[in-house]
């Protein structure tokens, strides 16, 4: 889809990482930004800073994982700009550093809210009406390259378990949407210099509010320095307008899927060899 000046674009988590970088990428195409954070403060911070440069945007406090607040700020940017042309359903947070059957019932609440609701939610309120309008549109949905294997060396089980879920949503999208105006896209980023080891900070009140979560904090130094958002932005709006599903990022992660692959093809072959076994014994 060729992104044109003038249309509209809805980005979730726009008030800071990579949705601020996919945000200003747009914004330098001329597109009208609704820039979507559950903070207020940090989406008009983005704003500010696509207004700076020219472009225009309106900041919309939302929580994805409640999807009549996702209704909201989609009619909120649609009645400042029009019909929404690109989403990007980029909120995520972290949720490191503690074994799987640790973690509380809440944070499963809150990983599975932000990461996977908000995604859905995004999905179910906003290409009913791309659908609608005929007019090109596309939709680009956040994984990370923890959706496409488990890294043995980080405890970041339950991130990955929701990033899977978006790489089988994106994947989902666009087999059913095939052949209409509505292009789908998965971002699947490895290491980028964002603030997503502080997620704790942004948790609602209905699931005990902000608080500080010593376990992320880890990921702090070990993305301290690597990709910047701006680049990362400007990958997406590229592999939008050259209509790629899988937004790689990092190639040099690449052998950690085929790791996991091959893990996969051993499995197959030992499928195979006990099958043959057991015809052997039946044979006999």
């Amino acid at each position: 889809m060729k992104i044109e000046p003038g249309m509209a674009a809805l980005v979730t988590g726009a008030g800071s990482g990579i949705g601020r970088g996919i945000a200003l990428a747009l914004a330098r195409r001329g597109v009208d930004v609704g820039v979507c954070d559950i903070r207020q403060a940090d989406a008009e911070a983005t704003v500010a800073l696509v207004e700076a440069a020219g472009g225009r945007a309106v900041a919309v406090q939302a929580d994805v994982s409640v999807r009549g607040s996702v209704e909201e700020a989609t009619d909120m940017v649609e009645a400042n700009f029009g019909p929404i042309s690109i989403l990007c359903n980029n909120a995520g947070i972290a949720m490191h550093g503690v074994p799987l059957h640790e973690i509380s019932q809440a944070d499963w609440d809150w990983v599975i809210g932000v990461n996977v609701y908000g995604v859905i939610h995004g999905m179910n309120v906003v290409v009913p009406r791309m659908l609608a309008s005929g007019k090109p549109a596309h939709v680009v949905n956040t994984a990370s390259i923890g959706g496409f294997q488990v890294n043995p060396n980080f405890l970041t089980g339950a991130y990955s378990m929701t990033k899977y879920a978006v790489v089988a949503l994106s994947e989902g999208m666009q087999n059913e949407l095939a052949g209409t105006n509505v292009g789908v896209s998965v971002l699947a980023p490895a290491a980028v210099d964002t603030g997503i080891h502080l997620s704790e900070r942004s948790r609602p009140d209905r699931l005990g509010g902000a608080y500080v979560r010593p376990e992320n904090h880890f990921m702090g130094d070990l993305i301290k320095n690597s990709a910047k958002p701006e680049d990362i932005g400007e990958r997406v709006a590229a592999a939008i307008e050259g209509d790629e599903f899988y937004i790689f990022t990092h190639p040099e992660t690449q052998h950690w899927l085929e790791a996991r692959h091959e893990r996969i093809r051993a499995g197959f072959d030992a499928a195979r060899t006990r099958l043959a076994e057991s015809m052997a014994e039946a044979a006999e």
